[in-house]
């Protein structure tokens, strides 16, 4: 728990919470001007937020407090303190305090800025103006944030933003509605719809405060944005609200004047600031890993400290009389050789601290803060559409993109555009394919690029023009400068709904449809048969089914959206969409295949009646030709918002839709003549095909959820007073519930069986094309059943406890014996670039798992079409109810999974399985063998599958199989599977941004995840492993120096270097190096990392930094620091020179040798490189003359002072340190070029290719991909190579080589021998595995059909 929840839990505590108990809350104005405590709400916090963590006084005690709660700030803290004992001191003890004091002081400089930046965020929050209701001065009253108060009466104008949690009273709209932006909360730009307290206001009454006498009781304050409960009590009487009815705090008013509430939640208590809690803390793979690293450090320092302390008590014996420099205690005896060796192994301690690197942490944040800043700015994750960079919202995990191993996405929104396209649809058993839409999407999504450009407007920008210049301006008019962007090129079509301010499912590829002729016939055949009084079942159905369509929805008709238009425009055209048909003429005229298509345009335009035209004759339901619209042309002018020009007399419709399904289902109808023209609380107004305003009275909506999966609205007809519900959902929540539902009409039961059979076979028909389905019904309810069902409804909305429960409940009683109408196919497709992205995944060798809601048959034709799927793969199917019946499937599969392995021609599994069957696998008696046959898999697909069982198969699978796990998603129900994972990954989408909020990387695109890990991740870990390894070296080889010098005196604890050059080797002049190393190292170049995605493979399995690769470095860190005091001691032993003059050429040749050493580890140089490397000792040189000039008596006895002068000027120094850095560097040099002749690595190899000439690299690659492709295509070609043609290896690469000769040995497991030249001619096919058959009456195993 983080100290803010901790402050928040305290705060409660002390405000007399206590769990479970609701909230209750009455008017503050009765007792305005009254002390505090007698305030009737006191107990409830304040409106003033506080998330800064210091005050003045309490910063230094609470930041030291937080740095020692890691153990090594203890640890070099300890060990200072240690020194200021004279019996175990090495140093001077003030001198021992500076290393561990720059520590804490850079980091309590950093904790302290990032507070003051709250602080000051928090003061600028707090001081902003609001209006609260005064008693004293009957009327709203500016005042700040922080003075609000639970029980207050707060109004919010329109464009403002809601200072607190308010319960809505009163608005300016006279049905009682107000709009709500949620951006600023969770990333959705489309507009949330509230409404008044059911019953409280009456329309276009003013809003009296002091007359509010009722008493609210709510739930206790929680995090949950998309609930509320409570209700209003006024004698005796309950009145129930919901989330429909509550402002939050942070949100912003939209289309709305003005809106009054009363403050329930306020301060730390609203919505927001409990959903404000920091990014979870994630600790690495490599982080847990070099925890173990540093204990083998202290187990290193406790054996070389046990030697010093047996080697003094060993010296001191050896004498046989006490010697004369050993200076008695002040009572004239000598400290025992025991007790001396405690003190030996304590002074030691202080000594060797360093092999501890104490600014190994530090100088991982700043590595990853380089890393970070790099990735960010790669501008080939920027999405120009979205105007989005890639977000790193975790700083501690970068290493982590390079060692995934499993990948698990989501699919609607993350593998496709989450851009609903409407293709086809079914009425009444009859199935409409829509063929010339199909033709006209086709050929939009070949222009795409060309027809639409995107403006997203900032939230504090200005608009591009004023609402009265959108409605008047006329077609082909110019716009002002700046309003559309100057770029020469055009942006692809995009549609960006996390971007604050645009308007979301809008594009002409989703609001644009041509209607099916021969259902336009049947419709315009309904109406006339309708005013002429001929209504049949059928037709009426065909015309319920449209009216379903326009009014079972949540979609809004926006009434002031200038600031949230988008702004369309065609290269060299100037025409409006309503001359679409002209435009699509000329174009389908030059394409002869397509002309057939542009005469039935012109039949559409002939047949389909004007909307503008006046009603001929009665229509629907026999509603008279002067029947009066609910909206009248002003005042329907005056509701509705233009988007365009005003064409034949209309204005053109707005449509703000939380979902891209329901905005693809009003734009279909709206094709057909059935408009949504307005949207309120209370009633729908529908404009028929005749041009008649039909209002519908609204009695209640039962939202969507995801264990019922359908929504209903129940309306009273205007016309004819029946009570009728009309539903939709997916037609699993559909089918269950049709019953004797044609009983009474013409039709018989049979007949009615056969339409839903018919209509469940048109259903599978546009799964297996990948479409999305939903299917529409209704139902008549009779008074007596609506009011008795009424009263039902209002008790479980009024209810408290099982609220939610109650609700469902009350649903379902009223969803069934519904009547079929007809069901619908949505076309959601594919983003750019997914196929290729999986496929490098997949060589990459990650294994990707798509987890989807969809139904299945949607789910395995997109799996086929994102290549997640092969026409080659073995396919096994799960969908069963029955648990001994899904174990007998399990362990058949299972069972069958040895054959293929044993088998010389590689077998590919896939893996579908339905969301019933995965509850029975996600059991704990199946687990083990669902998680063994996931192993076997090439994919798995779940289907229908919960937010919650996506996050259990991430678990699971991560545990069990101890995998690093990636998940990736863009929606809400995401948010569970991405923070379950190790690295989690938001992509901003089409439902808002709760998936990147939650995530540790933000993305625009799917496609943006491969760079992302091939590149970026491979890079990351590769740098950090290296640099973690070369800290460790660099410490171990430089604290040597003073452990080898301990057996030339006695073992005492003396040092032959100065402890100033001490502290300078670690702080200056050897940092840089290592943290350069960390951000700018690239081994591998991003076009050959993205070419060859089995480089990557190394980093799952901690190729860069495994066991081996640390104790190689340690081995090489004590060779070279023997090296490094030797050659020096030898060089001068018998000599008279001083202990400085020793230790100088010491510390200069071991710098030497661990900057040269970290030379020949970088693979890429740049001016960066060498400005740093040659400046560290231009540094070191710099300092050490000055010290050593200035420094006469800073360290009594012996001062270094002058040393390095006169070393400078023997030529015996100059051949020391090139000697002994020679020396020290040989066995690792010749490591490197022995490993690099005659085992080189695939890394090795690619930046040899990619050192190649252009033509030659190109070359290589376009073979390399080619025998790659023949590889998978006939999966045995290399047992059979190698049984046919030697075994000799193929020759190490060379530029003047034949690339192609070495390629299979370099990169492919499978192919270690030499291709013959001809076998592609000569090779014939083999056959594919036949499918065995698997015990289990459920199971399908299958080879893949592709998609259809």
């Amino acid at each position: 728990m983080s100290w803010m929840n901790y402050a928040t839990t305290a705060r409660r505590r002390s405000a007399g919470y206590v769990d479970g108990s609701a909230r209750t809350v009455v008017s503050n104005l009765p007792y305005e001007g009254q002390r505090p405590r007698d305030q009737p709400n006191r107990r409830y916090v304040g409106n003033a937020i506080k998330t800064n963590k210091y005050s003045l006084w309490s910063f230094i005690p609470m930041n030291l407090c937080e740095q020692f709660r890691r153990l090594a700030n203890v640890y070099f803290v300890g060990l200072a303190a240690l020194n200021f004992i004279p019996a175990v001191n090495a140093f001077q003890p003030q001198v021992a305090l500076i290393p561990i004091c720059v520590i804490l002081t850079l980091t309590a400089i950093k904790d302290a800025w990032e507070d003051f930046r709250r602080y000051q965020s928090d003061r600028k929050l707090n001081s902003l103006p609001c209006l609260v209701y005064s008693r004293s001065q009957h009327g709203f009253v500016e005042r700040r944030w922080k003075d609000v108060q639970v029980g207050d009466f707060v109004q919010v104008l329109s464009n403002d933003i809601i200072p607190a949690d308010v319960l809505l009273l009163h608005t300016s709209d006279p049905n009682g509605v107000c709009h709500m932006e949620t951006a600023n909360l969770d990333g959705e730009t489309s507009l949330k719809q509230r409404k008044v307290v059911s019953g409280f206001c009456a329309a276009n009454s003013p809003f009296e405060p002091l007359s509010f006498s009722s008493t609210v009781t709510c739930e206790k304050p929680n995090d949950n944005l998309n609930h509320f409960k409570g209700f209003l009590e006024k004698d005796k009487k309950k009145t129930g609200f919901g989330i429909e009815s509550l402002l939050l705090r942070g949100c912003t008013v939209r289309n709305t004047t003005e809106a009054s509430g009363i403050v329930v939640y306020a301060g730390h208590d609203t919505k927001s600031m409990l959903n404000n809690n920091r990014p979870r803390y994630k600790r690495s793979r490599m982080e847990r890993k070099m925890n173990t690293e540093v204990l083998f450090c202290v187990f290193m320092l406790f054996c070389m400290c046990l030697v010093g302390a047996v080697g003094h008590v060993v010296w001191l014996e050896s004498f046989s009389s006490i010697p004369i420099y050993l200076i008695p205690d002040s009572d004239g005896t000598f400290i025992p050789s025991g007790l001396a060796g405690v003190f030996m192994f304590l002074t030691m301690i202080i000594l060797l601290q360093v092999i501890i690197p104490i600014s190994l942490y530090l100088s991982i944040e700043l590595v990853k803060i380089g890393q970070v800043f790099f990735i960010t700015q790669d501008v080939d994750l920027y999405d120009e559409e979205k105007d989005m960079r890639v977000q790193c919202r975790a700083l501690n995990i970068t290493e982590d993109l390079g060692q995934i191993q499993y990948v698990f996405s989501d699919k609607t929104g993350t593998l496709t555009e989450n851009k609903m396209v409407f293709r086809r649809c079914t009425i009444i058993g009859t199935e409409y394919p829509h063929k010339e839409n199909a033709v006209r999407l086709a050929v939009l999504a070949g222009e795409a690029d060309l027809d639409e450009q995107v403006i997203y407007q900032q939230s504090k920008r200005p608009p591009l023009f004023s609402l009265e210049e959108a409605q008047d301006m006329e077609v082909g008019a110019h716009v002002p400068s700046g309003a559309v962007p100057s770029d020469g090129h055009l942006h692809r079509d995009r549609v960006a709904a996390g971007a604050a301010g645009s308007l979301a499912f809008s594009s002409p590829l989703e609001t644009e449809v041509i209607p099916d002729q021969t259902l336009l016939q049947r419709i315009e055949e309904a109406e006339f048969r309708g005013a002429a009084g001929l209504q049949s079942p059928q037709a009426t159905a065909h015309l319920e089914f449209f009216l379903a369509m326009a009014i079972c929805n949540t979609v809004v008709v926006s009434t002031e959206t200038a600031q949230r238009q988008r702004v369309r425009g065609r290269r060299n055209s100037s025409k409006s969409r309503s001359q679409l048909p002209e435009c699509m003429e000329g174009l389908f005229a030059r394409l002869p295949c397509l002309r057939k298509f542009s005469s039935s345009l012109k039949s559409v335009r002939r047949k389909r009646p004007s909307l503008s035209e006046p009603p001929a004759a009665c229509t629907l339901y026999d509603i008279p030709a002067s029947s009066s619209s609910v909206l009248g042309e002003d005042e329907g002018e005056h509701t509705l918002t233009s988007r365009g020009p005003r064409l034949a007399g209309h204005v053109e419709v707005c449509y703000e839709a939380q979902s891209p399904d329901e905005a693809a289902l009003v734009h279909a109808a709206k094709a057909y003549g059935f408009t949504l023209l307005e949207r309120t609380p209370s009633h729908v107004t529908v404009r028929l095909p005749s041009g008649t305003p039909l209002t519908y009275e609204v009695l209640d909506v039962l939202t969507f959820d995801s264990v019922r999966r359908r929504m209903s609205i129940i309306v009273r007809h205007p016309h004819t007073k029946e009570i009728i519900m009309y539903t939709k959902g997916a037609d699993s929540g559909i089918m269950e519930r049709l019953q004797n539902c044609f009983r009474g009409r013409t039709q018989t039961k049979s007949e009615s069986v056969v339409i839903a059979n018919q209509t469940q076979k048109h259903l599978d028909t546009y799964a297996n094309d990948g479409l999305r389905t939903l299917c529409f019904a209704r139902k008549v309810v009779s008074e007596q059943a609506y009011y008795d069902w009424l009263v039902l409804r209002q008790e479980a909305k009024a209810a408290i406890d099982r609220k939610e429960e109650m609700l469902m409940e009350t649903a379902a009683d009223m969803e069934n014996n519904l009547m079929l109408l007809g069901a619908t196919g949505i076309e959601d497709r594919l983003q750019e670039n997914v196929p290729e992205t999986i496929q490098a995944l997949r060589d990459a060798g990650i294994q990707v798992c798509v987890l989807t809601g969809d139904k299945l048959e949607t789910a395995v034709n997109i799996a086929y079409s994102c290549k997640l799927l092969d026409q080659r793969d073995l396919v096994f199917t799960f969908n069963t109810e029955n648990k001994d019946v899904c174990r007998t499937m399990l362990n058949g599969a299972l069972g069958q999974m040895p054959l293929y392995d044993s088998q010389e021609t590689e077998v590919s599994v896939g893996l579908v399985i339905d969301g019933r069957t995965l509850g029975l696998l996600l059991q704990d008696d199946l687990q083990e063998e669902f998680v063994r046959l996931c192993t076997h898999s090439r994919a798995v697909l779940c289907c229908r599958a919960t937010p919650l069982q996506k996050s259990t198969v991430v678990t699971l699978l991560r545990r069990k199989l101890g995998v690093m796990t990636l998940a990736v998603g863009d929606g809400a129900n995401d948010v569970n599977m991405i923070q379950a994972a190790d690295v989690g990954v938001g992509i901003s989408g089409q439902e808002g941004m709760q998936a990147v909020m939650a995530s540790d990387f933000a993305i625009a695109r799917f496609k943006h995840l491969k760079k992302l890990l091939l590149v970026h991740g491979h890079w990351c870990y590769n740098r950090l492993a290296n640099m973690i390894i070369y800290f460790f070296y660099k410490n171990v080889a430089y604290v040597n120096l003073l452990f080898w010098y301990q057996f030339f005196c006695g073992f005492s604890g003396t040092a032959m270097i100065d402890y100033w050059f001490m502290i300078f080797f670690n702080l200056f002049f050897t940092s840089a190096p290592p943290i350069m190393f960390g951000i700018m190292e690239r081994e591998v170049s991003a076009s050959m990392l993205l070419q060859l995605p089995e480089l990557y493979k190394r980093g799952q399995h901690a190729g860069g930094y495994r066991r081996s690769t640390f104790w190689i470095a340690i081995a090489d860190a004590f060779y070279q620091s023997l090296v490094c005091f030797f050659v020096p001691y030898w060089t001068y032993k018998g000599s008279d020179i001083d202990i400085f003059t020793l230790g100088t050429p010491m510390n200069t040749a071991s710098l030497f040798t661990i900057i040269l050493h970290l030379a020949i580890e970088i693979k890429s140089w740049t001016v960066v490189h060498w400005v740093i490397m040659v400046g560290s000792i231009v540094i070191y040189f710099i300092v050490t003359l000055a010290f050593c000039a200035i420094c006469v008596s800073c360290n009594p006895p012996s001062d270094p002072y002058w040393t390095m002068q006169e070393q400078m000027l023997d030529p015996v120094f100059y051949l020391v340190c090139i000697l002994t850095t020679v020396v020290a560097l040989l066995p690792r040099y010749t490591l490197h070029a022995l490993r690099g002749t005659l085992v080189p690595s695939d890394h090795l190899r690619a930046r040899q290719i990619d050192n190649l000439p252009a033509h030659h690299r190109d070359q290589w690659l376009q073979e390399w991909r080619m025998l790659k492709d023949l590889c998978a295509s006939y999966p045995s070609l290399s047992s059979s190579s190698s049984r046919r043609y030697g075994t000799a290896q193929s020759p190490s690469l060379s530029p003047v080589q034949d690339p192609s000769l070495s390629l299979a040995h370099s990169l492919s497991p499978s192919l270690g021998q030499k291709p013959n030249p001809y076998l592609a001619q000569s090779l014939n096919p083999f056959p594919e595995p036949k499918a065995q058959p698997v015990p289990g009456p459920e199971l399908q195993a299958v080879p893949g059909p592709g998609p259809q």
